[in-house]
């Protein structure tokens, strides 16, 4: 029997950011199991020979029903203040745990609990409306994010400061390049102060010194949420955010630990090399 709570720990229209040492906050994932049935049975061999090498493994329910099996015996604990990258190939399960974590699917198998208010950041444009301008896109995309109209509205001077869009943003979205829409939409995810936040890849379509100051505001909002679970390929980003990795194969949990460690385990020796240069840079810009 599956078992899934997904508690949120504070009603109030305000909610403060979230102490440091908080128990109201984790993440908890015992022998959890996502699993999608197949239907198709006469296209069965080709799906197994395709799927097989994409990610999930094939596999059978209790029911007898062909399944793909996208998460597999997943055992998780995190609690406030942990920073966790996922580590992975394309396929391997690393947005589909985000989405187990987020409530978004529930285990066939197994239990998830997760306490606090979740912020799913998956893909940067969602919630937002290319017929409607940036300002406008400012407070949906808050909404979406969980937060309140006065709660954004207090925040848009300050976005808008961030995204350095000038006029553009009393202009429809659909008249933005992609590098502008993901100005915006940093903007917008970066201002939150969420309890715990699923962050998934998706950044990079911006000039490079652009990326430099959303790197220092990506920092920020990480150092102001509870849990951070990060699905990133790039190294140099989750050595920035994170302080451990866990390596997603083929639907399981592989390898968990040091952010190098595990990198280097998955890429290789040169990876974890330039993840820990980066930690060290990090370390000698702080002091």
């Amino acid at each position: 029997m599956t078992d899934t709570a997904v508690e949120p720990s504070d009603t109030q229209a305000e909610p403060e950011p979230p102490a440091p040492g908080n128990s109201r906050i984790g993440i908890e994932c015992h022998d959890a199991w996502v699993e999608f049935p197949i239907f198709d049975a006469k296209s069965r061999s080709l799906k197994k020979a395709f799927l097989g090498k994409a990610g999930g493994a094939i596999g059978r329910n209790g029911s007898d029903v062909v399944v793909v099996e996208a998460l597999r015996e997943i055992t998780m604990s995190l609690k406030d203040g942990d920073r966790v990258g996922l580590v992975g190939h394309n396929g391997a399960g690393k947005s589909t745990l985000l989405r187990l974590l987020s409530g978004i699917y529930e285990p066939t198998r197994g239990s998830t609990q997760i306490r606090g208010r979740v912020a799913p950041v998956f893909d940067l444009g969602v919630g937002m409306d290319p017929e409607i301008s940036g300002y406008e896109n400012i407070i949906i995309r808050g909404l979406f994010l969980g937060q309140t109209r006065k709660q954004m509205l207090a925040k848009v001077d300050e976005i808008a400061e961030f995204t350095e869009l000038g006029e553009y943003l009393s202009m429809p979205l659909r008249t933005y390049s992609t590098g502008m829409r993901v100005r915006l939409a940093m903007g917008v995810v970066t201002s939150i102060d969420p309890e715990i936040l699923l962050l998934d890849e998706g950044i990079g379509a911006v000039d490079a010194e652009f990326m430099k100051k959303a790197r220092h505001r990506l920092q920020d909002l990480v150092s102001r949420s509870g849990i951070l679970v990060f699905a990133s390929h790039s190294n140099e980003f989750l050595a920035q955010l994170c302080d451990t990795a866990m390596w997603i194969d083929h639907g399981r949990i592989r390898m968990h630990g040091g952010i190098a460690e595990v990198v280097g385990a998955y890429e290789g020796p040169d990876a974890a090399a330039h993840v820990t240069q980066v930690i060290r840079d990090l370390e000698n810009e702080r002091t």
